[in-house]
């Protein structure tokens, strides 16, 4: 996926079609002159509809397609016949999409199961024929209900992420390495912060065939849920994963303080992200022998934690198992 390729906000502008209007038709045959009403109802017009879709990673598909428009409902005919109904607009997104009205920021409705339906434009009702509106005393009712107009507006679609495990860690703590190391995904790798500027999915292969989706997202710094670097998309689609792997290097000056900052960090944003089960990976850890990590360990949060190093292979088997434990409770 290219970089310019990942899109996860979108606003669109959607209408719905008008309802038909029903009809002001009477019965009139050759032996029946004075035939009672027999108005057809107008036809709904077309809803807007999301659709999830599994195979779908970004909104890209939206980002030029900033009006989408469903068809207008016919209107109703003689003979007690229906008019057709406008034709519904679906439009695919990924699973793990929010709606929300365009002028109020007001969340409507997730999308995050394959094929599931929302209607976020709902088109207007048709009106009903003259022959509703018969009565004993008013046997030719000339009148029928116009129909429905529909509607427009503006609506956004974020993208949250869904994922089993999210990485949490400032820049360059090693977190693209890590997926590039357990999945075939090929996230931007270098030396410098930022350098992952959109998410990465990466699948990880487990024993038995089994697998588990894994999330590098873009590192968080220090005032991040005020908006600071790339904080708030970042911060997004943490909300979606299951489980908080958060990455901190062994070179690092004060492991304990930087895990704190990162936690405080996730509760400024949503204090429900700690209720996410956390592990900590000491990254970089190639060059640490066992009397240094004896003593990092003395000062680690209170989670489980691993030392690892992607480039040098070690420990990835073990955090691999430790992820399915605690995904899996096994």
């Amino acid at each position: 996926m290219a970089s310019d390729n990942f899109v996860d906000y979108v606003k669109i502008h959607c209408t719905s079609g008008n309802g038909g209007g029903g009809s002001t038709h009477f019965r009139r045959e050759k032996y029946i002159p004075k035939g009672g009403p027999d108005g057809g109802d107008g036809g709904r017009g077309g809803h807007v509809i999301l659709r999830g879709n599994k195979q779908l990673w970004t909104l890209l598909h939206l980002k030029f397609q900033k009006h989408i428009k469903a068809g207008h409902g016919a209107h109703g005919a003689g003979n007690l016949k229906t008019g057709s109904q406008g034709a519904d607009v679906y439009i695919d997104v990924p699973l793990g999409t929010l709606a929300k009205d365009g002028e109020t920021g007001e969340i409507l409705f997730e999308i995050t199961e394959e094929g599931e339906e929302r209607i976020i434009q709902r088109g207007g009702r048709g009106g009903l024929g003259n022959n509703h509106f018969k009565s004993p005393t008013n046997q030719t009712p000339r009148y029928a209900q116009p129909g429905e107009e529909g509607l427009e507006g503006w609506k956004i679609l974020e993208l949250k992420i869904l994922a089993d495990v999210g990485l949490v860690g400032f820049p360059n703590a090693g977190k693209s390495t890590l997926l590039s190391v357990l999945s075939a995904a090929k996230p931007e790798i270098g030396d410098y912060p930022f350098t992952t500027l959109r998410p990465n999915l990466g699948i990880v292969s487990y024993r038995d065939f089994r697998s588990f989706v894994m999330a590098d997202i873009p590192g968080i710094i220090e005032g991040a849920h005020a908006g600071k670097g790339l904080g708030l998309r970042f911060l997004r689609h943490i909300e979606r994963n299951s489980l908080l792997l958060f990455m901190i290097p062994a070179d690092t000056d004060n492991i304990q303080n930087e895990y704190n900052i990162l936690l405080n960090e996730l509760k400024q944003y949503n204090p429900e992200l700690l209720h996410k089960e956390r592990l900590l990976a000491i990254t970089k850890s190639d060059m640490l022998d066992d009397e240094l990590k004896a003593e990092i360990s003395k000062d680690l949060p209170a989670i489980p934690y691993l030392f690892i190093s992607s480039v040098a292979q070690q420990g990835l088997t073990e955090l691999k198992d430790l992820i399915w434990k605690h995904l899996n409770h096994d």
